[in-house]
């Protein structure tokens, strides 16, 4: 037996040997591509490795409540070193992370379960403390065990409060739903922790995946590793038909699955309950639920976009606490949901041209058959020239970008000629794009709207706009990606895949919106607009800066879209939607920056904590559903389509809605009367 066992432990160590040196094979190439592809490598030495330790630290005990204090110095020791180790291609030191990561969870799943079995008393003296810096490691699992049944008995008092709206009702069922919320509560504490010691692609890989993920993002964080199965995510288009929920999904910074957009006409929009930012708590399909906080993305994602699971079940839950439940039959959803399109806004003379572009997509994203996103903005463009407009809005709000040789080929459709773009790589080699065709397809006045989700090709496009003062840009401060990449295998079996920052991209006056965005001519209150991550907020986000090139081109003359910015900052302080939207931001940033109070751990201080926000939300919600009164037109010749079409219908109702609560489109629409007016007198 001894014998046998000596056998097995051998056979193990000789595995994770191999592991080892398959993962070293790994992170010796990602830094070979890393350094001869990257934009601007680094090099590998210890602010590296300082920054490596950090980043998988956060990831794997961020508030400092799983790992012992000696736990924590075993792995500290290998703070200054990661630059040698990969360096000298010994990744032995993988193992003191993946033992040690093991062990805290496993005391982590006892713990709960102890706490699980004996009472937990809820109107006692307990607070939870809250601190923007992270407190230090605990030195015995007593102590973690007292965090945890702390956290645990406000999360059991937060879930029944999230049950309602009514304070004193809810007090009064305190002692008879609180069972129920702690087995959920508790379930779900134990459920996040067997997924992460059981991930899908192996408890040791996962832990080498967050070291290769914090290497690369050490360059940029647009810059990653991908396993198979990630880059094939991530590089997945939208067919010509799947079967949908008719909804898109992400995961926040809290790792809570938060609805990211409903598509009009899907089955989500049937129902008239799901909305955007909406909170996603639990899924059900064939007879199997996942609870979102500890069931993984990957499994979320499958449920959600994949045609296995055809019938969904999800709870969900509002902003303002309200919690919902809805059954959705995914049905084929056409790929054009994210196309192109366009509609007449306002009647007579003062008939304006609107064009949503979603994003930049190709011809292959859309289909073997499918046009690009430029060639379908040349289509409506088409269509409502024919209409007669006397001027345009392009709406690149939401829009995270896309193929930037679909948005070279449309900035050259709204100037005569001339340069576009610099670019440049590693080498610091300047290559000027230029639209080479003369004339314009619209040469009428122009708005392009854009907020702080407008990023990378869609800022290219509106910078060019802004710097032949084309257009007048309304919104607010964009995300400021000015940066491309590329993806690369990293073996000939192409398992494992790095995506790369290779090319930075300037502005024609020699400034790039890298890091600091597209400053808007407009600026306009965007809700919760300080919270939003933008690229100078990222760790590593590669800075801004100009260079000295002197290019020739034809800027337009300004003086119009002058007098246009004059006379909207003048209305702004007399449009109930906009100062209300700026006066909520004021009062969410006081309550986001201020240091926060310890909690008590009784219903009374929790429901007031759970509910701090709704009045705040309801505003906001009220604010932005309000319809502005103004003409919305389809196109010409696509009437007959929405009329025939109940698929279309829906959607076509549902985008004319949102246009009529758009704040920003409505005042854009005065924008382009002020300039007409200016021109005409």
């Amino acid at each position: 037996m001894k014998k046998l066992l000596a056998f097995i432990l051998l056979c193990s160590l000789t595995l994770q040997a191999q592991d080892a040196t398959k993962a070293c094979t790994t992170f010796s190439r990602i830094n070979q591509v890393m350094q001869e592809r990257h934009y601007q490598p680094k090099a590998v030495d210890d602010s590296l490795s300082v920054y490596i330790y950090n980043a998988v630290m956060d990831q794997l005990d961020e508030n400092h409540v799983l790992f012992l204090q000696e736990e924590a110095e075993v792995l500290a020791k290998h703070k200054y070193s990661i630059d040698n180790y990969i360096l000298n291609n010994d990744c032995s030191f993988f193992n003191d992370f993946v033992v040690t990561y093991k062990k805290a969870l496993e005391r982590n799943k006892i713990l709960v379960e102890e706490i699980a079995a004996a009472p937990m008393p809820y109107a006692g003296k307990d607070s939870l403390y809250y601190s923007k810096k992270a407190f230090p490691y605990i030195k015995d699992a007593e102590r973690i065990k007292g965090f945890l049944r702390k956290r645990i008995t406000y999360d059991v008092l937060e879930d029944i409060a999230r049950m309602g709206t009514n304070k004193d009702s809810l007090q009064k069922l305190v002692d008879k739903l609180f069972p129920t919320s702690k087995n959920k509560v508790i379930d779900s504490y134990l459920c996040r922790v067997n997924t992460l010691l059981t991930p899908s692609e192996g408890f040791e890989n996962a832990m080498y995946n967050r070291f290769y993920s914090a290497f690369c993002s050490y360059f940029d964080p647009h810059s990653t590793y991908f396993n198979y199965n990630e880059k094939a995510s991530f590089v997945s288009t939208i067919s010509t038909s799947n079967l949908s929920l008719g909804l898109y999904v992400s995961q926040n910074d809290s790792e809570e699955v938060v609805v990211d957009e409903v598509v009009p006409g899907g089955p989500a929009y049937d129902t008239q309950k799901v909305a955007k930012g909406d909170k996603i708590i639990k899924l059900e399909s064939g007879g199997t639920e996942y609870t979102v906080s500890c069931a993984s993305m990957e499994t979320i994602g499958n449920i959600i976009y994949s045609d296995t699971y055809k019938t969904v079940s999800l709870t969900l839950r509002k902003n303002d606490g309200t919690q919902y439940d809805v059954t959705l039959e995914k049905k084929v959803m056409k790929a054009d949901d994210h196309s192109v399109y366009s509609y007449v806004l306002g009647e007579g003379k003062e008939k304006t041209g609107y064009i949503k572009i979603p994003s930049f997509y190709t011809a292959f994203d859309n289909g073997e058959e499918g046009d690009g996103c430029a060639d379908d903005v040349a289509k409506e463009l088409a269509k409502l020239r024919k209409a007669g407009i006397s001027g345009l809005i392009v709406d690149l709000q939401y829009n995270g970008g896309g193929s930037m040789d679909e948005v070279i080929r449309m900035a050259g459709m709204f100037i005569n000629f001339g340069p576009i773009s610099v670019m440049t790589d590693r080498t610091k080699t300047y290559n000027t794009v230029r639209d080479y065709n003369r004339g314009m397809l619209y040469d009428g006045p122009m708005v392009v709207l854009v907020n702080g989700y407008t990023a990378s090709a869609s800022e290219f496009f509106a910078g060019v706009m802004q710097d032949y003062n084309r257009a007048v840009i309304v919104g607010s401060p964009t995300v400021g990606k000015a940066t491309m990449q590329t993806i690369l295998p990293l073996n000939e079996e192409q398992t494992d895949f790095v995506k790369v920052t290779i090319d930075k991209f300037y502005r024609v006056t020699g400034k790039s919106s890298q890091y600091s965005g597209i400053i808007p001519d407009i600026e306009l209150p965007f809700a919760l607009n300080s919270l939003l991550m933008r690229e100078k907020d990222m760790p590593m986000a590669i800075k801004n800066d100009s260079i000295d090139i002197k290019l020739r081109y034809a800027k337009l003359p300004d003086e119009a879209l002058k007098q246009a910015v004059t006379l909207s900052e003048n209305r702004l302080g007399s449009n109930p939607v906009l100062t209300g939207i700026a006066d909520v931001n004021k009062r969410v940033d006081e309550l986001y920056k201020r240091e926060r109070k310890p909690v008590a751990i009784n219903f009374q201080t929790v429901y007031d904590n759970a509910h701090t926000m709704d009045k705040l939300w309801k505003e906001i919600t009220d604010k932005l559903q309000a319809e502005n009164s103004f003409n919305v037109n389809n196109t010409i010749g696509t009437q007959d389509t929405q009329n025939q079409d109940a698929f279309y219908k829906s959607m076509n109702d549902a985008k004319i809605k949102t246009i009529r609560q758009d704040p920003y489109i409505f005042e854009s629409l005065k924008v382009l009367n002020d300039i007409n007016n200016y021109k005409s007198n």
